[in-house]
């Protein structure tokens, strides 16, 4: 390993392409350490201004986006996360920012520091075409998996669904969740817990295989699918035949229940969207599908129902 003097990584640092801010992990709020000149000239607000505040200050009024929230569980449970947020420059200008957050620890494991890493997406998601294969793979690529990463497949997802609206055709969003991964993690440590989603990821991919249908771990030990002309009774048989699948693979869950092996839920949301239909309600009625799933029992696959669909 090569020890650089610390002005030599500040210098890197400053002289990144991309922005870089740490974040003090110890203190209320999370108040920022350290903004590079990238970040600054991409958000518009001088260092002086970002120095000891909050990042939210660039959400503005803009409080109702569920990459807050995303980002918020993350900063609770220590775990890093990608997300696409709206953020306002002084003027207020709106740009999309993608952000990979990761969180520092010292040697006895205690959080110490988040770093972010930032990128203006708002030219990117003004492209209505599918990205081209020359974008960076961290863009796209969920790291553990291999599979779309969440905040290119909500770009992806947000396109597809606005096509189906006008061209009146089915659409449906599936999510899969792993049952009782925490007592998994618990039980055998969280490598096994990675290994075991990966497991996962690779049985669902290679059951969707279709060129319109799109794949990404969506968070943890969740998975979004969407796919195009199904109905939700055809998707929703069809998610069962999936987690059948999962359930063959027979890896070993002492704690799972009566199951003993691993298992996943899903909830399924499957519509031809009305032109005055919001995406989130596709993606909440999805979300109480999944819950409703997870409430019977795990191991289970329910469709959304009509009064589910709103925003």
């Amino acid at each position: 390993m090569i020890n650089w003097p610390a002005e030599s990584w500040r210098a890197l640092v400053d002289s990144a392409p991309e922005g870089v801010v740490i974040c003090d992990a110890t203190a209320p709020g999370h108040p920022v350490l350290y903004v590079n000149a990238a970040f600054v000239q991409m958000c518009g607000y001088p260092a002086a201004a970002l120095l000891g505040s909050n990042l939210r200050i660039l959400q503005g009024g803009d409080r109702e986006q569920e990459a807050r929230q995303r980002l918020r569980d993350a900063l609770e449970r220590g775990e890093p996360c990608c997300v696409l947020i709206r953020n306002y420059r002084p003027d207020g200008s709106l740009y999309w920012n993608e952000i990979v957050l990761q969180p520092m620890r010292d040697e006895n494991g205690a959080l110490k520091y988040w770093v972010s890493f930032h990128r203006d997406a708002s030219e990117r998601l003004k492209v209505p075409e599918r990205p081209q294969p020359g974008l960076p793979t961290w863009m796209r690529e969920d790291r553990m998996t291999g599979l779309h990463s969440r905040s290119y497949f909500e770009e992806l997802l947000r396109r597809d669904f606005v096509l189906a609206q006008r061209e009146s055709h089915e659409i449906g969003l599936i999510l899969y969740d792993i049952d009782n991964l925490g007592s998994y993690n618990a039980t055998f440590d969280r490598a096994a817990g990675d290994a075991c989603i990966r497991r996962v990821a690779r049985v669902i991919a290679a059951s969707y295989r279709r060129s319109s249908d799109l794949i990404c771990r969506w968070e943890g030990g969740t998975f979004a699918v969407l796919t195009q002309g199904d109905a939700a009774e055809k998707a929703a048989q069809y998610a069962g035949v999936v987690a059948q699948r999962v359930r063959d693979l027979l890896i070993h869950h002492p704690r799972a229940g009566t199951e003993r092996y691993v298992t996943m839920s899903a909830g399924v949301a499957s519509l031809v969207p009305p032109r005055d239909m919001a995406l989130e309600a596709l993606i909440n009625a999805c979300r109480t599908a999944l819950k409703r799933a997870k409430s019977r029992g795990r191991n289970s696959v329910v469709a959304a129902e009509s009064r589910d669909f709103v925003a």
